[in-house]
């Protein structure tokens, strides 16, 4: 199954939003770790995003599922990418 990046680009205006919806937010990513979708995520260290890393099969279900983010329902992810992605050298 093809692998996809979806790079979250954060705004300093939306940090209070963040801090409230973090726990639904994670919540929300913890059952995609569960359901075998989302490989790893996490924060960039300088905040000023998130690389999330997963399976999926089109691009098209990738954006539909992230529709369901408590991060973009309260559109507190001004900009996102999503990107497929293919490894050729290292481990997964």
């Amino acid at each position: 199954m093809p692998l996809f990046v979806v790079d979250y680009t954060y705004s300093a205006q939306t940090a209070a939003g963040r801090d409230t919806c973090r726990s639904a937010h994670r919540a929300w990513l913890s059952e995609l770790v569960d359901r075998q979708i989302v490989i790893a995520c996490g924060p960039y260290a300088d905040d000023s995003g998130a690389f999330i890393l997963l399976e999926s099969d089109t691009t098209a279900t990738v954006a539909q599922l992230f529709t369901q983010d408590p991060f973009v329902i309260h559109e507190l992810v001004p900009e996102h990418r999503i990107l497929e992605w293919t490894p050729v050298i290292g481990r997964l």
